[in-house]
């Protein structure tokens, strides 16, 4: 998928928000610095295409349910959805290792995703080298941005209350995890 389909893919699931439209807006807006900094950091998140669309969703998405992050699970379920990721893939999330419906690089970019995501972090050398086999320097650069930045959006919406805004409304929505799910 192109960058600009990406984007556009984006701002319409946006503009789909059924309810709490200004939280996160509301709440950035006090501080005009931040909102512009979250803005830039998403367009170039947006911008990157080294890495296959898909990895990305898939690991933002277990990114998203292990910080228990509802509005980044209710826009990352309608976002995978436009994005070409089927509900199945979604529903092997939290006992990814055990899927068939996922291939081995996905389950290991969501090995990654749930080692950035847990707490303390802690990336295997071995996971990274396996990754680092099969993808560039530069697309796993890509990939630990993108769940770098998935935990700050969760952790950030979690302390000023940022609720699900509707996006799946009527479809499939994936769930927060416990600690540890998929091992």
């Amino acid at each position: 998928m192109s960058i600009l389909r990406r984007m556009w893919t984006h701002l319409r699931v946006l503009a789909q928000a059924r309810r709490h439209r200004t939280d996160l807006p509301g709440w950035l807006a006090r501080r005009p610095q931040l909102f512009a900094a979250y803005a830039t950091y998403e367009a170039a998140l947006l911008s990157m295409g080294r890495l296959d669309p898909e990895l990305k969703v898939l690991a933002a998405a277990k990114a998203a349910a292990i910080v228990n992050c509802e509005f980044c699970l209710d826009i990352g379920s309608a976002i995978a959805a436009r994005e070409g990721v089927t509900e199945a893939k979604l529903r092997a999330l939290p006992r990814y290792l055990d899927s068939d419906e996922l291939t081995d690089l996905e389950k290991q970019v969501i090995a990654f995703a749930e080692a950035m995501s847990s707490t303390p972090a802690v990336v295997p050398d071995d996971l990274r080298d396996r990754l680092l086999a099969v993808l560039s320097r530069t697309q796993l650069a890509e990939l630990a941005a993108e769940v770098a930045w998935e935990n700050h959006r969760g952790r950030l919406h979690q302390g000023l209350g940022v609720r699900p805004a509707g996006f799946s409304d009527g479809a499939f929505c994936m769930l927060p995890e416990g600690p540890g799910a998929g091992r």
